[in-house]
């Protein structure tokens, strides 16, 4: 595949000789149930957090957030939404205060529609648990502006990282931009509190990886490896990680674990 010629301009104002080049990033976030809990995985959420400098801001694709066409959070002060059912009464009750970045949403939608792709600012869409679930241990404070970019129904792995790849000069003006997902998501193998691996899971994540390090290209078929239905029913929690994988290429796996049974909790860096 040909690389994206097409980038984008600056879209803040940090100065050339404050500028810190960030990766990009993709977190599987799971069961909502990680907002709190403490385990290796949110231990290594923390660790990114105080290890990597300070962003300006999060450019972030969220599985739970898909569209007909491509949406940007414009919202200002976006809400903390709860967007799941039947979990303990006290994840209900947190709250993720981080602000939105209207200036930056606004800029990207202007450079995009220039670019000739169809995009709408949405200025009341709430933070959903894609969101906020990783970024309450990442960021506690809440400290970062967050710009959430949606995922429109009609995008393929291709199209993500195409995304992913005009974006990428932004992690020079300190813009940290993650997909959040899942390498494996099917909520029919999960069993909740077992620690055991499902094989299938296994062994699909195993070729994820490898192909992530050595043959990115041979990624963007995914759907036609013998165990991708099983792994994703629906594909809209893989997608996110060809977006992450488009703004960087050097790929390291940050952490590796399941849960669940069937759910792969793996975080990589692309650099």
């Amino acid at each position: 595949m040909k690389n994206n010629p097409l980038t984008l301009k600056p879209i803040l104002s940090t100065k050339p000789y404050e500028a810190q080049t960030l990766p990009s990033l993709f977190i599987s976030h799971g069961s909502p149930t990680i907002a709190i809990e403490q385990s290796t995985y949110t231990q290594t959420l923390q660790k990114i957090g105080k290890n990597l400098p300070k962003p300006q801001v999060i450019i972030i694709m969220s599985a739970h957030w898909q569209s007909e066409t491509l949406q940007i959070n414009a919202n200002p002060v976006p809400a903390t939404w709860h967007d799941f059912g039947g979990f303990p009464a006290e994840l209900y009750e947190l709250d993720y205060p981080a602000d939105g970045q209207t200036q930056v949403a606004e800029s990207l939608a202007t450079q995009l529609a220039d670019r000739g792709v169809a995009v709408s600012l949405d200025s009341d869409r709430p933070l959903d648990h894609g969101v906020w679930t990783p970024l309450l241990h990442m960021y506690p404070n809440a400290d970062v502006p967050i710009v959430q970019i949606s995922l429109p129904y009609f995008f393929d792995a291709v199209a993500c990282y195409q995304l992913g790849q005009l974006l990428a000069p932004l992690r020079s003006e300190q813009v940290l931009i993650m997909g959040s997902g899942s390498i494996t998501h099917n909520l029919r193998q999960v069993r909740f509190g077992d620690k055991a691996i499902e094989p299938n899971a296994q062994t699909f994540k195993n070729w994820v990886v490898e192909q992530l390090r050595y043959d990115v290209n041979g990624l963007f078929d995914w759907q036609n490896h013998a165990l991708a239905s099983h792994n994703h029913p629906t594909p809209e929690h893989f997608l996110p990680l060809f977006f992450a994988r488009g703004a960087g290429e050097m790929m390291s796996v940050v952490h590796e674990s399941f849960a669940h049974y069937s759910l792969t909790m793996d975080i990589y860096r692309f650099d």
